[in-house]
This record gives structure tokens, C-alpha cells and sequence, in this order.
């Protein structure tokens, strides 16, 4: 195959220069990303064999343009191995993990380019800069330092070393989570086992059986986090047990999908990279460039709501344990399968609310028109058009066009709702194509969501917690549509990853909004709207059930931080016992409500971006809550808000520093009362 014959190798002729995956086959991948490699250490030996002192000119902005090339099939690639990766990709994926880990190092680690960026920095106050040139320096400057380019040649290689291993590890816990969560989806014989899941939902999982091979039958398959949707509404205590057993059992079975022997080794060789670049621990590494600081800060933080979360838990598994007392023939224990089912009946119970019951009103296609894109063009203006002419790299993958206010466009929007064997689990948002004016580019994002795909003909009805989902994530895709900077460095959600999540979590406030709410909640059959006092104790539930929610997501936060404060040396051989020991000492042990993840499925930390870095959301929460206050004060979901949200902190990308964006928005430092409110933890 000749350079000219691959499409990854030269622009895409498609608008706004969304790859040709129509054109784009797997073996083009890996010759696209040595010839793109190439190219980029090519651009860097140009900046660094100039004879002439460093100025922004000469070191910073032929920076910013090299490696177009590597980001153009870079972005390409992984979004195909997160959402479609065949075997055929995930062989490519796993070669591919060390060559990139080994690049990235050799540009990060380029001792002469470092000096350049490191006299530049010495000379700061004498340049002529505009603040987000300026603040490039800064962050490029800090981010070589932090990536370990002041060691000496010996420890350099060291680094290279443990940085290709970790990648390929990271790689292969996510394989083997991917694999072993579609062997353990559980396969049901008839109906009546899922007696209470609606029509739609057992529509989705014959199908998923058909696909399996097994006609007749009914699959249902695993989320990413420890429990599932389905918990809430099945009947069968059995088979609550089996759907939670499986999920809990992920990467702890022995054989060639166990993730045990994998995460330790990460653990271990975190440590270790860390003490090499000056770090006590993995946690020190990772936060000294967020907006924490320290581990300690983040501690201090999860033990201040531990406490609380835990007792309001315990208050909660109480008021579940009295209704099985009173209501069932043969009474029984509580155990973690069973929560989310005597929830609901206490919910029905104490509020008259059965949020199973509303999936009839939350019909996709109009919570995705009706709701996500109503609010957005309220708020901000924007307005979208779909573009059927547009193929994406999957065909459940469907493209929209987003324009401004003054019908100028704007950038690409790409939606893949729904599960499938090749999908990792969760729900993601990530560019394909990165906005930037020294580049001439415009943005191209998607969201993922893993939501079953019903039979053909039945319409697509999301839970309150799909819908939720949906919300969050385009909260992303606005913050990578709105950023709008020169430099590709500081495009979309290039920010601190313990305050990339605030934005997504604000746009989860128009869900319940009630200009929004009318206009999407609509019954899919009658176009009846949901009842205004079912809303209204909608509203009064947002507390509810926040004790175990809290407890979870904490528990999981902390368990993060507890493999990645281990000092290097300090060995783990008991993976379970581990986890024990760590939600013991902050009081988080609850039998009842197993942490969100566990170890071995944990993948934002051990094959995402989230290592030490999962109590971002509750960090993050901290200015949502505040924001979400702010927005109430001040006339909700008006253009004026939205512009002002926009344009001071949507807009700016990774161009400043995140927390001076932010008091720029509010006015001032955020306050962490709003949380303690929402999550009912003021006590």
C-alpha cells in the first residue's frame, strides 16, 4: 500500500474534515501511524535544530502545528477501539500501545526541546504575549517538567520503559474487561424470570440472545458499574442475584480474563514512576498538576462527606429492611442485589413515585430532540440539523450539524446510543476532530452511551438515569463544540481532569427543568405530558436514595486513591482483602452498597484517564451545585446566561487556568454548601 493510497495520510475531503470511514479499513491504521510518527519527530528535529535563541515564534507555534498529522488518525483510531474494536482492532490496538507510549515519551522527553520551552519560560515577563500564549508557555513548560524532561539520560530510559509497559497493561486490562463482561452476560430461558421489566426492555434482550445465538431466549448484558438498571424493576429475587453476582465477578475468575495479576502490576509500576520523578506516591504525581494539589486535599475532602453518606445509608438500608419486614411472606436480609428494588417501593411509598413507570414518556428520540437539543438552542442558541449524507465509523453512529445563533456553523455532533459487543461499557465523550484556529480546524465530537437497543419496530425508552446519562455527556460535547482557542493544546475539554466533569454535570440541570421537562416528557404513545405533580415529587426525591449513591461513588473514590498512595515497594497479593481494608479505614465497608467499581472492572482508573483522579466528580460537583445555584438566582435557562456561561468558561477550553475561568463566571471562589445541600449531607 502506497502513503497516497491511504485515506488517513491526507486530509478528509468530508466536512469539517470527519474522517472517511467509509474508505478507512483496519490495515490502513498502523502504516498511517508510523508514517505519522515520522512526521511528527521530523516537525520537532526542525524546531530544535534552529541555531537562533528560542522566541513564542520559532519554538511555541511550529509546536503547536506539528503533529497534525499523528491527532488526525490518532483521534480516528481510538474512537473505533472504544466503540467498535473487533478482534481485528484490538490486535492492532495492542501493538499500537507501546509505539504510542514510546513516541509520546520521545517528544515529552526531547531534552533540547525542553530547553527551548524551559528559556522561554525563564523569559516570560519579557515577552510580548497575549495571555493564551502566555499561559502555553506555562503549561507546556509544566507539563514536560511534570512528564519527566529534567531527568538525565539514564533516568529517561528508565521512564520510557515503565511508560511503553503501563500502556500495553492498560490495554490490556481494558480487553480483557471488554471480553469478560460480554462472557458473563446472563442468559435467562423465559420471561417469566424477568417478570417487571417493561415491554421494550425484554424486546432488548431477546434480541441481544438472537445475536448471542440463542433464540428463544433472553440475554442480559453488563453495564460498566457494579449494579444494573434492571435491579429496580425485577421481581425475582434469583434473578436480581445472578445479573448483580456477574457483574461483581468481572476480572476475578481466573484464566485469561483476569484482571488481578494485571492491576497490581499497574499499581506497581505507577509507584515506581512515580519515586522516579520526584513523587512519593502515584496520587502525588497525578494531582500535583490539578487543581487539588495533593492527595491530602483530596482525602481531606472524601473524609469530610464519608461519614455523613455512610450514616444516611444505613438510615436508608433500615427503611428498605422494614418494607421487607412488612410486605413479604418470608422475610430475609437486605443484601446489595436487593436495594434498588425496595427502593423504589419506598420511593412509591413515601413520594408515590415509580420512576420504572416513566420510561413510557422518556422516548429517545424526543429526549435527544425535544430535550437535550431544546435546551441547548434555549440556552445558548445553537441549533442542530442532522446529516444523513454523513457515515460515521459505525452505522448506529448518526451525525448532526450544529450552527451558531447567526446560522454560522459550528462543528459536528456524533451520537452512538446504543450497547454493543465491541462497546466498552460507561458513557464517553471524545473529539474527533479538534477545534483550532492556528490550525483552521473545526470540532467534530461524539458521545457514547451503552443503552439496549430494542427489536426493530419498538420505540427506544430510556430510564430516568438514561436520560440523566445523556444529559451529562453533552454537557461534554458543548464544552468541545464552544472552545474556541487558538492553540490545539487548550482545545475542547483539554482541562484538569478534576474539573473537565463540571460542565457535563451543570447540563444535568435542565433535565427536570420545567420549560425542558414539558417539552421533551412526553408519553411516546399519546403525546400526554407527565403529570405536573409527578414532577413535582420528581423534584422532591432528588435527596432520596442519596445515601447509598454517595456511599458508592465515595467508596470507589477512595478506593482510587488507596491503590495509587501505595509507595512503591509497598506489594499487594490479595486483591480483595485490599479493597476490605480500604473502605474499612473510612468507614465505607458496607456489605449493602458495594463501591460503585470494583478493582478489577475499575477502568477509569486502570485503562482510562482517571487513575487518582476519580474523586474529580465530586470535586467537580463542588462548582456544579454552586453553578446550578447561580443559574436558579439569575432566570435559568435564559440567553443571557447561557451567552455569559459560554463565552467565560465553555469558551476559553484549557486556555486559562480553570479556577480563575470560574470566578470569572460566578464572581467569585466556589462554595461547597450547594453540594452538601444536594447530597443531603449537611449534618
Amino acid at each position: 500500500m502506497t502513503d497516497a493510497a491511504n485515506p488517513l495520510l491526507s486530509p478528509s475531503p468530508l466536512p469539517y474534515a470527519l474522517p472517511d470511514y467509509a474508505a478507512i479499513r483496519p490495515e490502513h491504521y498502523l502504516p498511517a501511524f508510523r508514517v505519522a510518527f515520522e512526521e511528527h519527530r521530523t516537525e520537532i528535529a526542525a524546531i530544535t535544530r534552529v541555531r537562533s535563541m528560542p522566541t513564542f515564534e520559532n519554538t511555541m507555534v511550529p509546536l503547536e502545528r506539528a503533529g497534525a498529522t499523528l491527532d488526525r488518525v490518532a483521534h480516528a483510531f481510538y474512537t473505533v477501539s472504544s466503540a467498535d474494536a473487533t478482534p481485528e482492532i484490538q490486535e492492532i490496538d495492542e501493538e499500537l500501545a507501546p509505539l504510542m507510549a514510546a513516541h509520546e515519551d520521545a517528544i515529552r522527553l526531547d531534552a533540547q526541546l525542553y530547553w527551548r520551552v524551559k528559556t522561554l519560560h525563564e523569559q516570560l515577563d519579557a515577552q510580548d504575549l497575549d495571555l493564551e500564549s502566555r499561559y502555553l508557555v506555562e503549561r507546556h513548560f509544566r507539563e514536560m517538567t511534570h512528564a519527566g524532561a529534567a531527568l538525565d539520560d539514564e533516568a529517561k530510559s528508565a521512564l520510557t520503559a515503565l511508560n511503553q509497559r503501563l500502556s500495553a497493561l492498560t490495554t490490556t486490562f481494558e480487553k480483557n474487561l471488554l471480553a469478560d463482561t460480554n462472557d458473563l452476560a446472563v442468559l435467562f430461558e423465559s420471561a417469566a424470570e424477568l417478570d417487571g421489566l417493561a415491554a421494550g426492555e425484554l424486546s432488548a434482550a431477546a434480541r441481544a440472545a438472537t445475536d448471542r445465538g440463542h433464540e428463544g431466549g433472553y440475554l442480559i448484558t453488563l453495564p460498566l458499574f457494579t449494579g444494573h438498571p434492571y435491579l429496580a424493576s425485577l421481581t425475582n429475587r434469583e434473578s436480581r442475584r445472578r445479573i448483580m453476582e456477574a457483574s461483581r465477578s468481572r476480572g476475578t475468575r481466573g484464566g485469561a480474563n483476569d484482571n488481578r495479576a494485571v492491576l497490581t502490576e499497574i499499581v506497581s509500576l505507577r509507584a515506581e514512576r512515580a519515586v522516579l520523578l520526584g513523587y512519593d506516591s502515584h496520587a502525588a504525581y497525578v494531582t500535583a498538576d490539578e487543581t487539588a494539589g495533593t492527595p491530602d486535599a483530596v482525602a481531606d475532602l472524601l473524609r469530610r462527606l464519608a461519614p455523613a453518606a455512610a450514616a444516611n445509608a444505613r438510615a436508608e438500608q433500615a427503611a428498605l429492611q422494614a418494607i421487607i419486614d412488612e410486605t413479604e411472606d418470608e422475610p430475609f436480609a437486605l443484601e446489595a442485589h436487593d436495594w434498588a428494588f425496595y427502593t423504589e417501593k419506598v420511593r412509591a411509598a413515601r413520594y408515590d413515585v415509580d420512576t420504572a413507570a416513566l420510561r413510557p414518556w422518556f422516548e429517545a428520540e424526543r429526549v435527544l430532540h425535544d430535550g437535550v437539543f431544546y435546551a441547548a438552542t434555549q440556552l445558548y442558541g445553537v441549533t442542530f440539523a442532522e446529516r444523513d449524507d454523513l457515515v460515521a465509523y459505525h452505522p448506529g453512529a448518526r451525525v448532526f450539524e450544529v450552527f451558531n445563533p447567526d446560522g454560522s456553523a459550528l462543528g459536528l455532533y456524533v451520537l452512538d446510543l446504543y450497547t454493543r459487543d465491541s462497546k466498552r461499557g460507561g458513557a464517553w465523550m471524545n473529539p474527533i476532530v479538534s477545534q483550532s484556529a492556528l490550525r483552521g480546524t473545526a470540532p467534530v465530537v461524539v458521545n457514547n452511551l451503552n443503552v439496549a437497543q430494542p427489536g426493530d419496530g419498538q420505540p427506544t425508552l430510556l430510564t430516568l438515569d438514561e436520560v440523566t446519562t445523556l444529559f451529562h455527556e453533552f454537557g461534554h460535547a458543548l464544552h468541545g463544540l464552544f472552545a474556541t482557542v487558538t492553540y490545539p493544546h487548550f482545545a475542547g475539554t483539554n482541562v484538569f481532569r478534576d474539573f473537565v466533569e463540571f460542565p457535563s454535570q451543570v447540563n444535568e440541570m435542565w433535565i427536570l427543568w420545567a420549560d425542558v421537562l414539558d417539552n421533551y416528557a412526553r408519553h411516546h404513545e399519546t403525546g400526554e405530558p407527565l403529570d405536573t405533580a409527578i414532577v413535582e415529587r420528581l423534584r422532591a426525591t432528588e435527596t432520596f436514595n442519596q445515601g447509598h449513591d454517595t456511599t458508592e461513588y465515595l467508596a470507589a473514590a477512595w478506593l482510587d486513591q488507596a491503590w495509587h498512595r501505595l509507595a512503591s515497594g509497598d506489594a499487594v497479593t490479595d486483591v480483595a482483602a485490599f479493597e476490605a481494608q480500604a473502605l474499612a479505614e473510612i468507614g465505607l465497608d458496607l456489605a449493602t452498597v458495594p463501591t460503585r467499581y470494583s478493582s478489577t472492572y475499575f477502568a477509569h482508573v486502570f485503562s482510562g484517564g482517571y487513575s487518582a483522579g476519580y474523586y474529580s466528580y465530586i470535586w467537580s460537583e463542588v462548582l456544579d451545585a454552586d453553578t446550578v445555584e447561580w443559574f436558579r438566582d439569575n432566570g435559568g435557562l435564559t440567553r443571557e446566561n447561557g451567552d455569559r456561561f459560554r463565552k467565560r468558561l465553555l469558551g476559553v477550553g484549557g486556555s486559562k487556568d480553570p479556577l480563575e475561568a470560574y470566578r470569572d463566571f460566578r464572581g467569585r471562589n466556589a462554595e461547597i454548601a450547594p453540594l452538601l445541600a444536594r447530597r443531603g449531607l449537611e449534618g
